[in-house]
């Protein structure tokens, strides 16, 4: 009865067959939406599954952020044969606090042009008229930022926190043995890569240079392998 007999022989299915297979043939239009394939955990762990081309909006730092309000009084120009920095105004004339500090904070920076502004900054800051004046008061909040710097694990932030802790030593002298303790952890740490020894032992060197007898004894309770000059 399933079946409808012609004349000619040919068997044909009934509807509801035809009907029926029809519903296992996928629509162009289906209203059921597609299965998005679950996250791994791994994925959130594996640095390859995370998309190169897609957009990461990183808040900027700090110091990017002054630099970009015109807070920082001097810009990168660059050269053809190096750079150098333009002053909006004379060196002389401008604040120490908090631009000294400011200057410092963006010594921890990893991107250009900040790297180069910062270091420079700082550097060119501490060689006006009167700085050392300017400088010595500020040092129980500077210190801690060049703390910062030299704890940093990128090792080119600490070079550049290296450098600084020197050229802040030559202006200010002996008053910095009383923050030199905060500084030597880090120093001494760093002491055991060979790639930083004998920059560690010159900085070392200068700071009993700048800082007087006193600056050994400083040293040595935190470096004990010292070797006064």
């Amino acid at each position: 009865s399933n079946v409808l007999r012609m004349s000619s022989g040919i068997k044909i299915k009934p509807n509801t067959a035809v009907q029926k297979s029809k519903t296992y043939s996928p629509l162009p239009c289906s209203p059921q939406p597609a299965i998005k394939p679950q996250p791994k955990p791994s994925d959130k762990l594996n640095p390859k599954t995370i998309d190169p081309f897609g957009a990461y909006s990183r808040p900027p730092s700090a110091f990017a952020s002054i630099y970009a309000k015109g807070g920082i009084p001097c810009r990168l120009v660059h050269g053809s044969v190096k750079h150098r920095l333009q002053w909006e105004c004379l060196p002389e004339t401008v604040r120490f606090d908090p631009l000294i500090i400011t200057l410092a904070e963006g010594l921890r920076e990893t991107k250009h042009p900040y790297t180069f502004v910062s270091k420079e900054g700082f550097k060119e800051l501490l060689t006006v008229e009167g700085a050392t004046e300017k400088t010595i008061p500020l040092l129980p909040r500077l210190v801690p930022v060049l703390k910062a710097a030299l704890a940093h694990s990128d090792d080119e932030v600490f070079g550049r926190g290296l450098d600084a802790l020197v050229q802040l030593s030559a202006v200010v002298g002996p008053s910095l043995n009383d923050h030199l303790k905060h500084l030597l952890t880090n120093l001494s740490r760093r002491l055991m890569d060979k790639k930083f020894k004998e920059k560690i032992t010159i900085a070392l060197q200068k700071l009993e240079q700048y800082g007087g007898k006193a600056t050994v004894a400083i040293i040595k309770s935190k470096i004990p392998t010292y070797c006064s000059i």
